[in-house]
Order: C-alpha cells, then structure tokens, then sequence
C-alpha cells in the first residue's frame, strides 16, 4: 500500500473512535497540497456544503469565487451516486458526532475526494437544475488554506450603528500578540462608538490556546472569576507530583479561578451573544462553557453536534511503517458548572442549520438582539 491507500483504510477508525482529538491523519496534508497545486495539480472544482440528509450541494468556486451553479444539488459525480460517495468519505472521517463529521468532510471535501478517488482532469456533475455538465478541476487554492494563511479573513471586527460583531476562527493562531492587538483595537472600538450589543463569531473555530479567549476575549467581557471547567481525568505522560507514575490516570477538581483585570478600561457591559456552529471545537467549546455557565453571554447557533465534555492536550504518535499520525487526547475535562443535563453544546438561542452559514443570518441575528427577540 501507498501511504495515502493505507490512511483510506485505516481511517475508517475515526468514526468509531467518534472525537474530533482521537483520529488517524495524513502528515502535513496543507503543505501537500499547496505544493500539488504549485506543481499544477488540481483539486474538485467546487466548494460544498452537507445537509442534515446528506445533500451534496455547491456553495462557489473552489476558492470561494461566485459560481453559477451555487446552492445547486450535485447528484452524481463521474457517474457515482453523490449520496453514496459522501456516505463513503464520511467513513473516514473523524469527530463527535455525524453532524460535526459532515461539517468538516464539506470544508475539507476537495482534499478527501482526492484521497480515495484521485482528481480526474475533469468532472461529469449531474446537477439538479443544471443538469448534466462537464467541468475542469480547479488549480485555486480552497478557501480553507487561504482563510488559515490570513490574519484578515479569520479575524474581523465590524462595528454597525447598533451592533458590533467580532469574528475569531481559530484560537491556535501563531502570533497571539497580533490576535491581543486585534481585540483590544476592536474593543476599543466598540467603546468609541457607545454600541451594547456585541455578536462574538466562533462558528468556524476548532480551538487552539486557551490563553488567547482568556485574554483576548474574557478581559472584556467577564465580570467575575471563573474556572475553565470543573472535574478532569488526565493521563500523566511525565511524574509531576510525588507518587505519579507515567500512564496513570488521575482525576480531580479545579479550583483555580482566572480573575479578569478589574481595571480593564475597554470592558464591555452590554449584551453579549457567541455564535457556535458544527465546526466550533475544542478551546472553542470551553470558551462557549465559560460564557454559557457564568452568563458572561448567551450562545447562538446550532448544538448537537460536539460535546461539552471536552477531550485535550493532544498528543501525536508517528505510526512507524506507514508515517501516518494518531491524534489522541491527555485529559477529559467537563464544563465548569459540573453540569450533566446536556451531553452536547446546546445554545440559548438556537437558529436552524441552514441559515447559520450565512452571513445574513449574524446580521439578522444582530437585529434580533436589538429588538429584544
């Protein structure tokens, strides 16, 4: 087998496995693929999204350029069933839940397809209105690797007449400098313009450091201390203590609080709503734990999709015969008010899945926080 043929079977796993930490991965697929696209390859030429019935349907142009067939249903790819061929690739992929799955397989579709079904030259798309076309693989870039190359389009801050909205899709970004510049300016900001309504944006965060919502986000906002969880179990990799030996499990309470600076200037005291999707994950979910559990905001979006029992400290192991990675988790921590009702991240103001993709949707939610709805 080919490395690439070895990952195709023993991804299979990362369904069963069912967390978004513990998975069989390629090695440095992002660099693979720009170089494959510098050395002229070519991914499937569009943009996708995934329905609740596993409806293949475009969004734009691979890269995210406007395309005329966008919002169409693609019913076969190449003569395959579409519904089949998503149901084949959704077997490799790794995460909580279906729902998060199908959310990850439609933003890394172009890289998936191309594992288990190469990229042909062209593609034979049976479209629902469209009908049937034929149409070249794309040598663009997917929006992905360009959104995680640019400061700019995975922070923003939009300060409206009434609403601010302050967008962060990641956590895990190099410089967290430049991410604590970014918030204090848009802080800052929103101060300037006397606005009480603030939309926090972490629908496409995967996570990343802590660090970087505690004091680029919750110095703003929080107004009282707070634990980043409650309970753990934990793996101890290195003894740390008198009597840990390695490969011990340990559980235990937290009881250290982070205290936001009393003093901050720019704190904010209106009404703050996180908005959270199917991507939102990991560093991500313990932020919206936080806001949720001390009403710090309220949470937005779509649940059901990832828990609130959160695996971390991720570590990896190099499989030495195939140079594939195991991703797998050091600790399990639950959320800070030790709460068992909801095994997954539910909001207090759920909008419907179709919707929450769309940019009009944080604007319309905007309006609904300013008419009190």
């Amino acid at each position: 087998m080919t490395r690439t043929q070895a990952w195709s079977a023993l991804a299979q796993l990362n369904p069963v496995l069912a967390d978004g930490h513990l998975f069989i991965g390629l090695p440095d697929w992002r660099q693979e693929s720009a170089r494959a696209l510098t050395d002229g390859g070519a991914f499937f030429p569009f943009e996708v999204s995934i329905d609740a019935q596993g409806d293949l349907q475009i969004v734009s142009a691979l890269g995210g350029a406007p395309t005329p067939y966008a919002g169409q249903r693609i019913r076969r790819i190449n003569g395959r069933d579409a519904d089949q061929v998503v149901r084949e690739l959704l077997t490799r992929v790794h995460g909580d839940t279906p729902a998060f799955r199908s959310a990850l397989l439609a933003q890394r579709w172009w890289l998936f397809y191309d594992k288990v079904y190469d990229t042909p030259a062209t593609f034979d798309l049976e479209l629902a209105h469209s009908g049937l076309k034929t149409i070249a693989a794309s040598h663009e870039t997917p929006a992905l690797l360009q959104d995680e190359a640019s400061f700019e389009r995975m922070f923003r801050c939009e300060v409206g007449e009434q609403v601010a909205i302050l967008t962060a899709s990641t956590f895990a970004w190099g410089d967290q400098a430049q991410f604590f510049a970014f918030t204090h300016d848009c802080f800052a900001r929103i101060a300037a313009a006397g606005l009480s309504e603030l939309i926090i944006d972490i629908r496409h965060n995967g996570g990343g450091d802590d660090d970087m919502w505690r004091e680029g986000l919750l110095r703003y906002i929080a107004d009282r201390p707070y634990r980043h969880g409650s309970r753990y179990i934990k793996r101890v990799l290195e003894p740390g203590a008198p009597g840990e030996v390695v490969g011990q499990l340990i559980s235990g309470v937290i009881e250290s609080e982070t205290v936001p600076p009393p003093s901050e200037p720019l704190k904010f005291r209106g009404e703050v709503v996180v908005l959270v999707g199917p991507q939102t994950y990991s560093s991500a979910v313990l932020f919206s734990n936080v806001v949720q559990d001390y009403g710090f905001a309220r949470v937005a979006g779509t649940g059901g999709a990832v828990r609130t029992r959160q695996s971390g400290s991720v570590q990896t192991l190099r499989l030495p015969n195939t140079g594939l990675l195991l991703f797998y988790p050091r600790f399990v921590l639950d959320r800070p008010s030790g709460a068992e009702t909801s095994t997954y991240v539910e909001p207090d103001m759920p909008l419907p899945e179709d919707r929450l993709q769309e940019q009009s949707a944080v604007t319309a939610l905007g309006y609904r926080i300013v008419c009190g709805h």
